[in-house]
Formats: C-alpha cells, structure tokens, sequence
C-alpha cells in the first residue's frame, strides 16, 4: 500500500526530531558527567594535597590530633579523607575509627601515590553512583611516608535517570506530543503546494483545461508549480486547437457537401431530362452544355482542394529558395495576360520590394489568383496595379483594382473557405469560393501575412506581407 506524501513527510520529520532529541541528550548528558567528575576531582584533589601537606609538616605524635579533625571535619564536608601510612594502610578515616587498620595499598590510585605521583580512579559504587578516589603523596624530608586518600560519589547518567525517572517520562511525553503536533503541521504546511497540484493534475485529468496553481512553497515546489502551468497552457492551445479543427473539418465536410449538390443536381437534372428523350436538338445541345459545365466546375473543385490539402496537409512542405517578388508578379502578370484583355483590364507593375524566402510556383499562384478575382470584379474593365513596397522590414506585394470593393460584414470572412461575398455574381462565374483561401493557405506556409481592405477611392486592396531575407543569405532548394 502507498503511503501519502504527508504520511511520508510526517513520519520523516518525527524519525528526526526524535533522534535528534535522543542524540543531543545523550551528548549533553555525557558531558554534564564529564564536567562533574571533573569538577570533582578538582576539589577532591584539593583536600588531598592540603591534608599531605598538612600531615607532611607534622610529627607522628600529630597525626592522632589530623584524625580527630577529620573525623570533626566529616559531617561537613561530602568527601571522605583517609590517611594512610607507607604500607597502604589506614591511620585516620573521616568516617571513624571501624577505617583505621584497613589496607588500600593494591589500588592502582594508591600504588601511584605511594610511588610519589598523584593518582586518580573512578569506579561504580554499589548504589549505582560513580565514585571518584584522589590520592597525594604525604611527603617528609623528601622521602613519601604515606599518602592522602580523598574519595567521593557523583551521579550518572543511570543514576539521573533512575533518581528522576517519573520527571524524565513526562518530559519525554510531553516532547512527545509537542513533536507529533508540530510534525504533523509542518507536514501538512509542505505538503500543501503538491496535494493542490496533485489535485489540479486530476481536474486537468478530467478535462478541465483551464485549471491553474498558484506557485507556492519550496523553489522546487515553486518550479514544479509553474512548469504545471506551462504544461496546462500547452495542454488547453492543443485541445483548443484539436476543437478549432474539428470544427473546422465538421464545416469543411458540410460546404462541401452543400458545393458539390448544386452541380450534381444540375447534372442529374439535366441527364434525366435527356434520358426521358423529349427534347428538341438545341434543348439536347443546351443540356449538354451545362453537363460539361458543371463538370468542368467539380473538376475545378476536386483540384482546389487537393491544393489545399497539399498546402496545409503533411504534404504540404515546399521547396524554398530566394526569390524575386518583381520577377514572380511579372510571370503572374504574363500568364493571365489574355484573360486580363478579354475583361478588358490594364494590369501594371510599380516599385519594388527585397527578396524573400519562399516558393516561386506558389508566390505566383498567389498574385495570379489575386489578379483573376480583381479583373473578375470589374465588369467595364479598368486599372488593376500590381505594387511591390517594403514596410516595417517585411516585403509586400499588393494587387488594387478599381472594382465596387467588398462589404464591410465580408471582410472578415472573404479568406474562409467557400465564402462568397456577392454569392450570385460569384456562382455565375463558376468560382467555388477557395481561390482566396488557397491564396491564405499560401501565405501562412510561408510564414506572410494576408489582408484585404477597401480603398478610400473605390476598389479592394489585398496586400501579403513577407518576411525580408537577409542579403547574401543563399539558402538551398529543399523538399
């Protein structure tokens, strides 16, 4: 079973305050007993030299009158202070007379001490506590004639611990419970930043994209939050987009459906007409006709779309290359040149603009079909320009002409595709309304931008702006 993160970090942080607790009163408690064992010996040291010293100076006949001192001197003082002769054995005992005559002789402080050094021991009692014995040398005219022997009991940590169990379980209980309240806080403090974003993960999981967090927390936390946010940004465009293009593939398939009727009706129509077998010659010639027409119209859609299709599609990567937008308006402009007589239309080309990267075939596809729509629409012909101008660091290429313009509600929508602003002058003409969205599938494959307004002196201006390519910059044909 998974532990929860806040579990985990509960736990973690009581595992470390415990043995964090534990190990510094451990340390602490050992040298508390250090500084008392030594603070100890100091003062047992202390009254051990001075009595040496004492009894040193003094004669035998002396010593009886240290011993009744001492054993005056015992109920104030906490140490025992015993005199001992050459051999290692008792003359006085702070204690009373049932010391005298005992021999310390084979302890190691004492052998030391006998041997003209000082000499220190700690041992454990029999109550638990540790007992410190101090040893002098009592010196007369250079020779060692006995020794000092001072002793004491302190307390250890067993002994603290036993002499103050009941306090020790209730601080410990207490510390206890101080530890699991502020682990427990501490956890659900930094937890918190992740169990919101685990939270926001499952409504983002869900499919709410628009859920967010708010960074908070660590710089990890803080990071992870952000980079969340980021992904989520990421997550919504794509689905938003994966949305905009099933709309847009639901629109496509319904235009498409209702271009391809209006043909297929005619050409039904017109062939159960001639099958039925009542019609006259010229009605069969006129029938016919329109058959062919319609046809030529299907034909004329099936290959804009595939254009589409290969613009848009994962087919659609061209071959790019420098290119001279003059030279490309004027292949455009010498392709329809015959078109643009029969329509009566003067086409002229003015200024210039930098090169560009880009496909040469499809820049031209683009100024042809612009000049197509714009002598299309003029129907007493007139003047239609080509200019070529640089604006902001980009290249651009626009195509005016002199027709009636484009209604204001249109031009948002004239580079959809089957949109027809003016639909009955269009659908006379045979135009299925993808020219001018082939046209924008162009220019977003090139990284241009496309626009199309009205001219305060009357006509349509569309303009594609390119981005300039930098001098001296070849680059090679790619597929």
């Amino acid at each position: 079973m998974r532990t929860s993160i806040r579990t985990r970090l509960f736990l973690s942080l009581l595992a470390v305050a415990i043995f964090s607790a534990a190990g510094l009163s451990w340390y602490f408690l050992e040298e508390l007993e250090a500084y008392g064992l030594r603070k100890l010996e100091e003062r047992l040291g202390s009254e051990a030299f001075l009595t040496a010293k004492i009894v040193g100076q003094t004669g035998a006949d002396s010593q009886a009158q240290v011993g009744d001192a001492l054993e005056e001197a015992a109920d104030a003082v906490y140490s025992r202070l015993i005199v001992l002769d050459v051999d290692g054995v008792a003359i006085t005992d702070s204690a009373g007379e049932d010391g005298v005559g005992e021999f310390y002789g084979d302890r190691p402080e004492i052998e030391r001490a006998l041997g003209g050094e000082y000499g220190a021991y700690s041992r454990v009692s029999e109550s638990g506590r540790v007992a410190l014995y101090v040893a002098h040398p009592i010196e007369r005219d250079g020779q060692v004639v006995g020794a000092a022997y001072s002793s004491a009991e302190t307390f250890s940590i067993m002994t603290l611990v036993r002499d103050y169990r009941t306090r020790l379980i209730t601080a410990i209980v207490v510390f206890a419970l101080l530890t699991l309240l502020l682990a427990e806080g501490l956890a659900r403090w930094l937890s918190r930043p992740l169990l919101m974003l685990e939270a926001s993960v499952s409504q983002l999981a869900s499919g709410d994209h628009s859920v967010r967090v708010e960074p908070g927390g660590s710089r990890e936390t803080v990071a992870l939050g952000e980079s969340f946010n980021v992904m989520a940004d990421e997550v919504e465009a794509v689905v938003d987009e994966l949305r905009e293009e099933e709309a847009r593939k639901s629109r496509f398939v319904s235009d498409v459906s209702h271009e391809l009727r209006t043909p297929l009706t005619a050409i039904r129509g017109t062939a159960e007409t001639l099958l039925e077998g009542d019609v006259d010659e010229q009605t069969e010639t006129r029938f016919l006709t329109t058959i062919m027409r319609e046809a030529d119209r299907l034909a004329l859609l099936a290959d804009d779309l595939i254009t589409l299709q290969r613009i848009e599609g994962a087919t659609g990567e061209l071959p790019l290359r420098r290119v001279h937008l003059g030279e490309v308006a004027e292949r455009a402009v010498e392709a329809l040149e015959h078109l643009t007589e029969q329509r009566g239309a003067t086409v002229t080309i003015e200024g210039s603009a930098p090169d560009v990267l880009g496909n040469p075939d499809r820049l031209q596809q683009v100024v042809a079909n612009l000049l197509d729509n714009a002598t299309r629409m003029m129907s007493g012909g007139g003047r239609v320009i080509v200019q070529l101008t640089e604006e902001n660091g980009r290249s651009t290429v626009s195509v005016l002409d002199e027709g009636p313009g484009i209604p204001e509600e249109d031009l948002a929508h004239i580079f959809d595709r089957f949109y027809r602003a003016q639909r009955s002058r269009d659908r006379s003409t045979g135009g299925a309304g993808l020219g001018l969205a082939i046209v924008k599938a162009i220019a977003d494959a090139h990284a241009g931008e496309l626009s199309a307004a009205n001219r305060p002196e009357g006509g349509t201006r569309f303009t594609l702006s390119l981005p300039v390519l930098p001098e001296g910059y070849y680059p090679k044909d790619a597929s």
